[in-house]
């Protein structure tokens, strides 16, 4: 076993490392220059387009609800725990290439949803279902048929296992270890109680997990920046020194200073880059499964929409916890992950540390929701609709095991296939990025 775990380790220090980091920024680079930023130069249309009643075409969901299971699976313990250990690796720098990462990945956020809208279809049930492994086969199949199957094929494949380890074992450990510690309630109480209301849930399917996602989704994330926004106001002194501490270290080495072991530039660029991808998921492709079930006709208007989802995670949720972490003075502490966070909270706001355990709970709650519908219309694109409700009963029946035992090597393997998922996406999207930079010219074209 140790043997197996030494393998895995050394697998995953490859697929997460430099080069994969890189491809998914050049890729991002790639479609937004090729989309001449329309994602950042049109960003007050896609809130436009969140906020306002729009015309409504085929689809399962509504196209704000898609948008609330997409950010349901993206925000989680990466905005809480995650946004803690880059800066504790790298440094307060790393909170400026979190920023860097997510403007360029609005661009393969929206180019993930253009390509799921546009090439969905209709299963056996009625539903509509589309991703990455339909637009790799349908979409890159086009030009090279072959190729276009095997991506699809490997894209399903690692996302319907990879599912158990990032959305469903680890989330569920989480809550449970955050739970103990706060509450003291016994992490067996807690993966019984996340299994029984996430099988309600799942009963419902796409249309459920949509409607406990627009429910819970925006109010927590209010919840939780407000909580943030309180925080900073009262450290209101301590935030031009914040963002000077940002822009500084993004540029030049920390020096180790109390608990803190120092920093290159190095270390905060690629520590901001991969806790910035793991959060919002830019690039991974699994929120164009999510995407592909809105109800309508413009795949266009849907990537406006869609990339929203790593704005507010990554510019809004994951900035307000690293500026909370900063002027509180505790990143060089020593502490890290949710503790360090907490901390922060917790040295400002009376009950700081409750609220970021519920915060984390209820994220990664919704997270299983979320990863649940990926890993069904994953296992349902290899095996059909009938291996659903089987997939179903083993996602339900797997969170009381996360939540109750050491998952180590679940997440060491679960993490490894989450980059093999970002391989075959990366490679379809840089093929189909003429087609998504000519649908994005007739669109604005024709208004």
């Amino acid at each position: 076993m140790e043997l197996f775990e030494s393998i895995v380790s050394d697998v995953n220090s490859i697929v997460w490392g430099v080069p994969m980091l890189v491809l998914i920024a050049a890729t991002g680079v790639f479609l937004m220059a090729g989309l001449l930023f329309m994602p950042l130069r049109k960003l007050f249309h896609a809130f436009s387009l969140l906020l306002t009643p729009q015309r409504l075409g085929e689809g399962d969901i509504q196209p704000q609800k898609a948008l609330a299971t997409a950010l349901a699976a993206t925000v989680g313990t990466g905005n809480i725990a995650g946004v803690a250990t880059a800066i504790f690796l790298g440094g307060p720098g790393a909170l400026f290439y979190m920023w860097v990462i997510a403007l360029i990945g609005m661009a393969t956020k929206y180019a993930e949803a253009v390509a799921a809208v546009s090439y969905r279809e209709v299963d056996s049930r009625g539903m509509h279902v589309g991703g990455p492994m339909y637009y790799l086969r349908d979409g890159v199949g086009q030009r090279f048929p072959a190729l276009g199957k095997v991506l699809a094929f490997l894209f399903a494949l690692f996302a319907a296992v990879a599912a158990f380890g990032i959305g469903n074992g680890v989330q569920a450990n989480s809550v449970a270890q955050a739970l103990d510690s706060s509450f003291s309630i016994d992490p067996l109480v807690t993966g019984i109680i996340m299994m029984a209301v996430v099988g309600l849930v799942l009963i419902g399917g796409i249309k459920r997990i949509a409607d406990v996602a627009g429910a819970l989704v925006p109010l927590m994330i209010v919840a939780y920046v407000g909580s943030a926004i309180v925080i900073l106001v009262i450290n209101a002194a301590e935030i031009p020194a914040a963002f000077s501490l940002i822009f500084q270290y993004a540029f030049e080495p920390v020096a180790a200073a109390g608990g803190f072991a120092g920093a290159t530039v190095a270390a905060a660029i690629r520590f901001g880059v991969a806790r910035g991808v793991f959060s919002n998921e830019a690039g991974l492709g699994s929120a164009a499964i999510a995407h592909a079930a809105a109800k309508t006709d413009d795949p266009v208007a849907q990537g406006h929409v869609a990339m929203l989802g790593t704005f507010i995670d990554t510019i809004i949720v994951c900035t307000m916890t690293g500026l909370v972490i900063i002027t509180s003075g505790l990143w060089t502490s020593g502490e890290t992950g949710a503790a360090l966070t907490s901390a922060g909270f917790a040295a400002s706001l009376p009950l700081g540390a409750e609220i970021v355990t519920v915060a984390l709970a209820v994220f990664a709650f919704t997270t299983v929701l979320g990863w649940s519908y990926y890993g069904e219309r994953s296992i349902q694109y290899i095996f059909g609709a009938g291996a659903i409700w089987p997939y179903r009963v083993v996602w339900i029946l797997a969170i009381p095991v996360g939540a109750t035992f050491d998952l180590g090597l679940i997440w060491l393997i679960a993490d490894t296939l989450n980059a093999m998922m970002a391989l075959p996406n990366l490679i379809g999207l840089l093929i189909l990025g003429p087609v998504i930079f000519a649908k994005t010219r007739d669109y604005w074209n024709n208004r």
